[in-house]
C-alpha cells in the first residue's frame, strides 16, 4: 500500500495554479519552521469572488499537493465560502494524507486566510476578526 493517495501524487506531479499573480488582491504567505515548508497564495478577487488563484510553495510533496488542491476548492467561490476551507477538507479532498503530513494541509488553509484578509485590509473591507483566530495583530483588536 502507498503511503500517498493517487491524487496526492497527481496534484504532486501536475500541480494546478503553480505560479504567481501580478497585482494580487490578496497574498498570504506563512511557514512551518519546524519542517521548512512555505506557502505564498495570491488571490485575484472580482465581485467577491475568487477570479484567479496561483501558489507558490517550497516544501514537500504533501505541502505542494495540499495548496494545488486548496487553490481547486476556491477557484470561482465568494469570501464567504472561501473563508469556511478547512484543513480536513483539503485533506479529504486529496484522499487523506498520512497523520505526519497533515500540517500542510493546516498552511494551506492558513495561507488562503491569510491572503483573504490581505485583501480586507488593502480595501479596508471590515471583518470580523475571529475568522482569524491565529493572526497576531487580530488578537490585539479584541
Amino acid at each position: 500500500m502507498s503511503l500517498y493517495s493517487e491524487k496526492v501524487m497527481e496534484h504532486f506531479r501536475n500541480p494546478k495554479n503553480v505560479g504567481t499573480i501580478e497585482n494580487a488582491d490578496g497574498i498570504g504567505e506563512v511557514g512551518n519552521a519546524k519542517c521548512g515548508d512555505i506557502m505564498k497564495i495570491y488571490l485575484k478577487i472580482e465581485n467577491n469572488i475568487v477570479s484567479d488563484v496561483k501558489f507558490e510553495t517550497f516544501g514537500c510533496g504533501s505541502a505542494i499537493a495540499s495548496s494545488s488542491m486548496a487553490t481547486e476548492l476556491i477557484m470561482g467561490k465568494p469570501l464567504g465560502e472561501v473563508l469556511q476551507l478547512t484543513n480536513k477538507a483539503v485533506t479529504e479532498a486529496l484522499g487523506g494524507l498520512p497523520a505526519h503530513k497533515l500540517h500542510c494541509s493546516v498552511l494551506a488553509e492558513e495561507a488562503i486566510r491569510a491572503a483573504v484578509k490581505d485583501y480586507y485590509d488593502k480595501n479596508g473591507i471590515e471583518y470580523d476578526h475571529s475568522q482569524f483566530p491565529d493572526c497576531p495583530c487580530c488578537e490585539e483588536h479584541e
